[in-house]
């Protein structure tokens, strides 16, 4: 099942260009995958008939006791022929469906298989959770096929409806699937429905899951999403709206039903549901002059039906829910597929529009009236066979299984009668309408619904052996005294009768639909539609008016509320649930509550301070002080680092200083202040506490315990920290460079904001010396020489090249002495932010001639392939091997290959401070000048 899902994966991706090459033909050679996927299900027939089960078990997450278990018995066996016979045969269709130049037909047929790998791993999944992720990709594969026409409003509408409606279930029942296997102690589908947790909770659940469910089989309250959804090109309806996506949740009924039947308020919640969608479902139906609508509104009544007589819990109504589900989705893709045909070829699905189709296309007419007989249960059809099986279950019942009877008598006589109407309207002739024009149908065009119909009428004639086949399903409900075999003629009952009457009714219905007008006029006084677009507008409503209270632009209301969150709910957890320590130790040494001393005064003095560029340094104090504290902790690589990044954003921060004013703006009221003050210090002892809670209220061995001893043998290296990022932690580290790459990205953008503006990023080259031309490595490069100090300059250019090789020396004794990439790095990026400090743009130019995203995606490229080369030469992603060797007049070399990862992070944080520096700084400048110059001209 796993190659099978494997080969769906990898059509998708083949299926655009595919298209490309060969056009619509291309979707035969797509279909191949979901055929053989039915014929894959064909091979298993002993299997299942037998009472087995095929299953495949494969770990995926095993630290989570995450797996991927399939296994397929007879009800996902069913769902496996469907999904990939009416796939294959609606891929087919399509290649004479879409024109050869229709756009996105190479993304329709990518989704479109996706979706049937997607809904292949749903049917056949047996653990709770790979379930729900196959029932989420089913939602989103959904909308890209439904929104197929991104141009048109109602695909995009109807599009968004579907997957809110059913992702909004989906979550629901994810919920329910949580509570369900935490209690039953195993998510393994086959495993809880064998022991069924109990509990109260088991009400919550159920009706967590059954939400779910319903959404995804627009079984009402969702009822109104699914004919929405026929603004998607008619092999969508025919496929994921009648044989597949639809189907995903009768077919979860039909699944939990044996294990959950007698509990409520499952069989109650389903009843209901489904009688009011059967009904109100068939009755909508019927008053559609658009033949396409009638039939979505005809699906959504019948998926109530089943809903309904699968939600029963018996075994005749088990073997009934079964036939019926194969035999809706027999009729009703090959109805959707016959609409298409007339669609294409005449312009229009109108009934008052169309007339005298069925004499001049008997074949096509022909295939329509084999598919409605099954729709309406008329015999020999595999829908009469379902039908009498379905009223035979609920005669046989008590009370409320005679009331649900009445229900599916009247339903199915308003079946009978929409049935009717959809053949008069797109077949017959009509005296007040001119017959339509009709294109040629090609015999490949008209071949699946053909296909389809046949077989619906074929499975009625061999329903003894469809009752073999699906009897192992029914099996798992409890047996009673007289099994109940589908067939075509049982004798005169009580179902038969009931049977002649809807047909009866229903022809009455349809006689009286056309003599009198008035009846269309008859509704619900409410939709569940309009209900739906009530919500959102309220939500929407909801949206704007937080945020308008909320959203001011002012930073310190933004910042206010967090903090103001975090000392409510952070301080009141810490309050009453926090795990104090009950020693309390200030302080270890004196020099710790010294270097205290300096933070809280540098901070206060920063907070109160009236100047910007005060503030900023005060801030860097504090800073510093936070690493004397590392040193005083032995942690010389922490402080060294702290301190390196400290004094890169206090440059930044200068550089946007510039820009802003010296002063910060008028202090608010002397009320507002206090209450600042206030947030300030219950946030910082908020902070303080939990920090103090953490680290004093430790039960369980920090594993950090393990790494002294993992960093020498491990990564082959005496510093601990570098080892941990480069080796032990690599893919945090992996992650981190990741996130500073996008961020240098986004400021570049934001500052040089146009394209033909992002070749500054990449710096001016100096121009090459003239031939015979001295070179004066210390002259100064070609500026205005305006706010320089040339003494300054000289001496940084002195003693740049020395600060360079410090931190490159710093990189690669990192993984032994205090250092590494990121402190290298850094160290680099300060000579490179003093190189501009002292000479402008020019001077940064003249020291970095590179253009700083290409140094980014250098050092991301490096460190990456560092982690992949490890891989291609057999061991883990990010392992490190060590190397131990003697070079003549170098002697030993201790080699460990991390170091070409940590020479990645040291590239993307040089190209990080170039590129800040190259946007917040000389872009600044130039901008700066830019503005002055009309000045100039002026003067």
């Amino acid at each position: 099942m796993l190659v099978l899902l494997a080969c769906y994966a990898a059509a998708a991706m083949l299926a655009p260009a595919l298209v490309r090459l060969l056009g619509p033909k291309a979707l035969y050679v797509v279909a191949a995958v979901p055929a053989a996927t039915f014929a894959w299900a064909l091979a298993q027939t002993g299997t299942v008939r037998a009472g087995g089960a095929v299953a495949e078990v494969h770990p995926w997450v095993p630290r989570l006791g995450l797996e991927l278990a399939f296994r397929m018995d007879a009800f996902p066996w069913l769902m496996v022929l469907l999904v990939g016979g009416v796939g294959a045969l609606v891929l087919a269709y399509s290649a004479h469906y879409f024109s050869p130049g229709e756009d996105g037909l190479g993304r329709f047929a990518a989704v479109f298989c996706a979706f049937a790998g997607a809904m292949f791993g749903l049917v056949v999944a047996d653990d709770l959770l790979l379930l729900y992720v196959f029932w989420e990709l089913t939602s989103v594969f959904s909308y890209l096929l439904i929104g197929h026409d991104p141009a048109k409003g109602a695909s995009r509408w109807a599009a968004m409806q579907a997957l809110l409606v059913t992702t909004f279930g989906g979550l629901a029942m994810l919920t329910g699937f949580i509570m369900l296997g935490q209690h039953a102690g195993t998510y393994r589908l086959s495993e809880v429905l064998a022991d069924p947790p109990g509990g109260a909770y088991l009400v919550s659940a159920l009706v967590l899951v059954l939400l779910g469910a319903l959404s995804k089989s627009a079984v009402f309250p969702f009822s109104f999403w699914l004919p929405s959804a026929m603004a998607a090109p008619t092999p969508v309806s025919a496929y994921l709206h009648a044989a597949a996506m639809v189907k995903a949740g009768v077919f979860l009924i039909g699944m939990l039903t044996p294990a959950f039947a007698s509990d409520p308020p499952w069989q109650q919640a389903v009843w209901a549901c489904g009688a009011v969608t059967f009904l109100f479902g068939g009755w909508t139906a019927l008053r559609q002059t658009d033949i396409k609508l009638m039939l979505a509104y005809g699906t959504v009544s019948q998926l109530g039906m089943i809903a309904i007589v699968l939600g029963a819990g018996t075994r005749t109504a088990a073997l009934a829910g079964a036939a019926l589900l194969a035999g809706h989705a027999m009729f009703k893709a090959a109805l959707f597929l016959v609409v298409g045909i007339v669609d294409k070829t005449t312009g229009t699905r109108e009934i008052y529009s169309l007339s005298g189709l069925g004499a001049r296309r008997p074949v096509l007419a022909a295939t329509a009236v084999l598919a409605v007989a099954s729709m309406i249960g008329f015999p020999p059809t595999l829908g009469f066979v379902a039908k009498e099986a379905m009223l035979a279950a609920f005669w046989d019942g008590g009370a409320w299984s005679r009331a649900m009877l009445a229900v599916l008598v009247a339903g199915s006589a308003l079946t009978v009668g929409y049935g009717l109407r959809f053949l008069w309207g797109a077949f017959a002739r009509k005296d007040d309408v001119d017959d339509r024009e009709f294109a040629p149908v090609g015999p490949g065009f008209i071949a699946a619904p053909v296909v389809l119909a046949l077989t619906g009428l074929g499975a009625g004639l061999l329903a003894a052996g469809a009752d073999g086949l699906l009897a192992p399903y029914a099996d798992r409900y409890p047996a009673t005294a007289h099994a109940y075999h589908l067939g075509l003629w049982h004798g005169f009952t009580p179902a038969l009768g009931f049977s002649g009457i809807a047909l009866a009714t229903g022809a009455v219905l349809y006689l009286a639909t056309r003599r009198t007008s008035g009846w269309r006029s008859l509704k619900l006084p409410f939709k569940s539609g309009t209900v739906y677009k009530r919500a959102l507008e309220g939500v929407d409503r909801a949206a704007v008016e937080l945020t308008g209270r909320t959203q001011r632009g002012s930073l310190p209301f933004y910042l206010g509320v967090i903090l103001v969150t975090l000392v409510v709910f952070g301080g009141g957890m810490l309050l009453f649930a926090g795990p104090w320590p009950l020693a309390l130790k200030p302080f270890d040494t004196p020099l710790q509550l010294a270097s205290g001393a300096i933070i809280v005064a540098a901070a206060i003095a920063a907070a109160t301070a009236k100047r910007r560029l005060t503030a900023m340094v005060l801030t860097g104090v504090s800073g510093y002080g936070v690493a004397t504290l590392f040193i005083f902790h032995g942690a010389p690589d922490l402080a060294l680092t702290q301190f390196l990044v400290e004094t890169v954003t206090i440059v930044m921060f200068v550089l946007v200083l510039r820009r802003l004013p010296a002063g910060f703006s008028e202090r608010p009221v002397k009320r507002v202040r206090r209450f600042r003050v206030a947030i300030g210090i219950a946030a910082g002892t908020v902070v303080a506490g939990m920090a103090y809670a953490a680290v004093s209220g430790r039960t369980a061995a920090p594993v950090s315990d393990l790494f002294p001893d993992l960093a020498v043998s491990y990564g082959g290296g005496h510093n601990i920290v570098n080892v941990i990022l480069v080796d032990i932690r690599a893919w945090d580290t992996m992650g981190e460079i990741a996130v500073l790459l996008v961020a240098a990205t986004g400021v570049a953008s934001l500052i040089f904001g146009r394209d033909r503006l992002m070749h500054r990023r990449g710096g001016s080259r100096p121009a090459p010396p003239k031939t015979g031309e001295h070179v004066k490595w210390l002259a100064r490069p070609e500026s205005d020489g305006s706010h320089q100090a040339i003494i300054l300059q000289v001496v940084t250019r002195l003693l740049f090249h020395t600060i360079v090789l410090f931190s490159i020396y710093l990189l690669f004794t990192g993984h032994n002495h205090p250092g590494g990439g990121f402190a290298g790095g850094l160290v680099a990026g300060i000579a490179l932010a003093i190189r501009y400090l002292a000479g402008g743009r020019a001077e940064l130019n003249a020291a970095a001639p590179v253009d700083a995203g290409k140094l980014l995606g250098t050092g991301l490229l490096v460190s990456v392939g560092t982690g992949a080369a490890s891989m291609v030469l057999g061991g883990k992603v990010l392992q490190s091997a060590v190397l131990d060797f003697e070079l003549p007049l170098v002697g030993h070399v201790h080699f460990v290959t991390s170091t070409f990862f940590d020479i990645g992070v040291y590239l993307v944080v040089v190209g990080l401070v170039l590129d800040i520096l190259r946007s917040l700084g000389a872009e600044i400048d130039r901008n700066q000048e830019a503005d002055a110059l009309p000045e100039k001209e002026a003067a």
